[in-house]
């Protein structure tokens, strides 16, 4: 079961890591803007699948992505207690994230702009975010949570 949380997370963090995101609009590439871009694929990930899986599986992946998180926080080589704000703050985070993606469809496109942007400090051209982001929530809708626990998988949307 815990390869399953491995494979969700590496094809997570494979998502975040597309160089397009990074390229095509002006966002740094640096641990805050790919933890941002990690959640907000998590997010999605979290509001398809929460209906299909029951709630002890998905409440075990969200942890195992936290201590993810987490360790590779104490990889950088933070101390403890910069580890625990930061964590803090990260989940305070993902936990506003996942307030507006769970009323995703019933955004208007400018307030879906406006989500992106207030996430990232520098400017950005959000209108490619809200277009890349509606063809990841349709990918998600069209393959089952199983597709993500078989190894990395291609992604063409």
């Amino acid at each position: 079961m815990k390869d399953h949380y491995f494979e969700i997370y590496n094809n997570l963090i494979k998502l975040t890591r597309n160089k397009l995101l990074f390229e095509k609009i002006n966002i740094q590439d640096s641990f805050y803007d790919r933890i941002i871009v990690f959640f907000i694929h998590f997010a999605f990930f979290l509001k398809t699948y929460k209906k299909e899986e029951n709630k002890q599986y998905m409440q075990n992946l969200y942890d195992f992505v936290f201590n993810q998180i987490n360790i590779s926080l104490q990889e950088t080589g933070h101390g403890d207690t910069t580890i625990n704000k930061k964590m803090k703050s990260y989940v305070s985070i993902f936990h506003s994230i996942i307030k507006k993606v769970d009323y995703w469809e019933s955004l208007k496109k400018v307030e879906k702009s406006n989500f992106f942007s207030s996430f990232f400090e520098q400017s950005i051209e959000s209108s490619f975010f809200v277009e890349y982001f509606e063809k990841y929530r349709i990918f998600l809708i069209n393959n089952t949570l199983n597709h993500f626990t078989k190894g990395v998988i291609s992604h063409k949307f």
